[in-house]
């Protein structure tokens, strides 16, 4: 059984806006913040590297494959749950449009989409499919997987056990990552 590596992206300008399938482009902080990924994952052994199709998620991604001589693979599965008409905005812009529907939504998360947005049950869904499939894959001791922070609070949640607090304290750092290793028995 392997491991998973859950790498999140590095920072854009849509850093502190609801930014789920919006695809900005990293930043240079962001692309600081690579190079000192990089320093992080210089003695791991990684033999693959998958990644969110998102731009933000392939940057780093490449960065990471370039640096162990691999070539990053693209999934869709991997992208951070879609904020509909949220995306690009800030909770302020959010409540002050529709103060009635932001206070639903804050008190009832996750059963509420954001408006035109996916629901969690969805999202949590499509996450652990691929999560599910990448641990199925033969031969593989150490993937890098490059995502996102909603996606990596789900895995901390449904396979590690983490209350919400914590997985979202786990996940806030840009190119901030954590281990899944798969035990033999479930």
């Amino acid at each position: 059984m392997g491991t998973l590596l859950f790498i999140r992206h590095a920072e854009t300008d849509m850093a502190g806006l609801f930014c789920g399938h919006s695809d900005p482009p990293v930043n240079e902080h962001g692309h600081r913040q690579i190079e000192g990924l990089l320093r992080a994952l210089e003695n791991e052994s990684i033999d693959a590297v998958y990644t969110s199709d998102l731009s933000r998620a392939l940057t780093t991604a490449d960065a990471i494959a370039k640096a162990f001589r691999l070539s990053p693979v693209a999934v869709p599965g991997l992208r951070e749950i879609d904020f509909g008409e949220w995306e690009g905005r800030s909770w302020r812009d959010i409540e002050s449009r529709n103060a009635t529907y932001a206070r639903r939504w804050s008190e009832t998360y996750p059963q509420l989409p954001a408006p035109g947005g996916e629901s969690f049950e969805a999202f949590q869904s499509r996450v652990m499919a691929e999560v599910e499939r990448l641990l199925t894959l033969p031969d593989q001791k150490c993937l890098a997987v490059v995502t996102h922070g909603g996606v990596m609070r789900v895995v901390l949640r449904t396979r590690c056990g983490v209350n919400e607090e914590e997985a979202w304290e786990q996940t806030k750092t840009y190119c901030g990552f954590f281990r899944f290793r798969q035990r033999e028995s479930r």
